[in-house]
């Protein structure tokens, strides 16, 4: 049971790499959510990843997070900026139905809020 585990781990930490990666291209797709999970699933089940990615040039993203203990106010007014940003060209521009719309705007009052309600605001 606990092979399994470490297997799933690895696999789902290897998805949110990429994920994280395809963040760095992809505007509204956030880059260190994804590394700050791997981080964690790869501490969890394999050294070796782990340090391999704290190495890695991804590694910024993580140090930078936690030398920071949080997140800046302007990263969080940008990041609610550009994904409302997104999530208004997603509802309007490209899609027709009105219920995805409201899913759509209901999806982006809840990053809004984790934004500034669970991420972690940096101390000057």
């Amino acid at each position: 049971m606990e092979q399994i585990k470490k297997v799933v781990f690895i696999g789902v930490g290897i998805l949110s790499v990429i994920l994280g990666i395809v963040g760095i291209f992809v505007p509204g797709l956030p880059t260190t959510p994804f590394l700050l999970l791997s981080s964690w699933l790869f501490y969890k089940s394999s050294k070796s990843l782990h340090d391999r990615l704290h190495r890695s040039p991804l590694g910024k993203y993580i140090r930078h997070y936690e030398s920071r203990k949080g997140v800046s106010l302007l990263s969080k007014f940008l990041s609610i900026i550009c994904m409302w940003m997104m999530v208004c060209i997603s509802a309007f521009l490209f899609i027709e139905s009105w219920q995805i719309r409201i899913v759509l705007l209901g999806l982006g009052i809840i990053g809004s809020g984790s934004i500034l309600l669970i991420v972690p605001t940096a101390k000057d």
